[in-house]
């Protein structure tokens, strides 16, 4: 190691710049804590859903009261329903679980009325629930699906982004998100199929993809 080296070592680290400061100060400000944002989890890669889950069970961790609404989802056999009949008494108090699909993936081509009113139900429970007072946090899984199928109001879902109570967080999952609501969030995830084992053949596992 050189004289000029030694020295560097040597020497505290320097501070961020002034405008990076502030970023960090922000970010552990407490009355950041008062604040809720849009976020959105969206592309054609795994694990939006599943990051919509962690951040449901973060907020159950923190005394939060959260919705979860899973659109075109119905049926029994998922891992996060057995789970959630299995926590706590106080956790159990804490989050609300509401099925607003079928028992089958949707399509542009298999969607049928059913469907429609499904997912209708859904929505009217978050727009009722966003407004309550009840929630820290809601999650619409698979809203974007819904939006771009036609099975939600994309002007409604702007309408409830733009004037959600100041404290309330909402997240949004599923692939093509629409690009008005992608400019309305806050935070955006693109997650992108770099690899999957499906593509040798791997099949859905239970406690992997449900």
């Amino acid at each position: 190691m050189s004289a000029d080296e030694q020295a560097s070592a040597s020497e505290p680290p320097k501070p961020p710049p002034p405008g990076n400061l502030s970023a960090v100060e922000d970010l552990v400000n407490p009355t950041f804590a008062q604040r809720g944002y849009i976020q959105v989890y969206t592309g054609d890669g795994k694990g939006k859903t599943t990051a919509s889950l962690g951040l449901t069970f973060r907020a159950l961790g923190r005394g939060w009261h959260v919705l979860l609404v899973l659109f075109t989802k119905g049926g029994d056999d998922y891992g996060e329903l057995y789970a959630a009949r299995q926590l706590s008494p106080q956790i159990s108090k804490q989050l609300t679980i509401v099925q607003a699909g079928l028992d089958r993936i949707v399509f542009t081509h298999n969607m049928k009325p059913e469907d429609a009113v499904e997912v209708s139900n859904g929505w009217e429970i978050v727009k009722r629930a966003a407004f309550s007072g009840k929630y820290q946090m809601i999650v619409m899984d698979e809203a974007n699906i819904a939006i771009d199928l036609g099975l939600i109001p994309l002007e409604e879902m702007k309408d409830l982004l733009r004037n959600k109570p100041p404290e309330l967080e909402l997240v949004l999952t599923g692939r093509r998100a629409h690009p008005d609501i992608i400019e309305l969030a806050h935070l955006v995830s693109e997650i992108r199929p770099i690899k999957h084992y499906w593509d040798i053949g791997v099949k859905a596992r239970k406690g992997i993809e449900y």
